[in-house]
């Protein structure tokens, strides 16, 4: 089994959604059950997934949840634009270059497993 903890995509995806949970704090009241739960629960579906990929003993189920795992990472970049766009998150938020980067790394590695 791989170890998720070992990974660079996992570590950044962890450092990421604590960040998510922590700028989506500010958010308005009435947004709590709206952007405010799609964003959280995006950003942790991301390393929740690569977690339970290391978990799975084929390369092709490791590979697919990592897959499943990008989308929930493109689906909470919009996500950030978003809050950014509706001013609930700071210019100056780092979020969405947080994301950027998980989601490089991520590619890279289902890339060079895809080889």
């Amino acid at each position: 089994m791989r170890d998720p903890q070992k990974l660079k995509a996992f570590e950044l995806a962890d450092k990421l959604a604590v960040q998510v949970y922590q700028e989506t704090r500010s958010f308005p009241k009435e947004e709590l059950f709206g952007l405010v739960s799609q964003m959280r629960r995006a950003a942790v579906s991301v390393p929740s997934n690569i977690a339970e990929g290391c978990g799975r003993t084929t390369a092709k189920e490791y590979l697919q949840f990592l897959s499943v795992a990008y989308g929930s990472l493109k689906e909470l970049e919009y996500q950030v634009s978003l809050a950014a766009k509706l001013k609930f998150l700071a210019s100056t938020s780092e979020l969405a270059a947080k994301a950027e980067e998980t989601a490089r790394v991520l590619n890279s590695l289902i890339n060079a497993l895809k080889k």
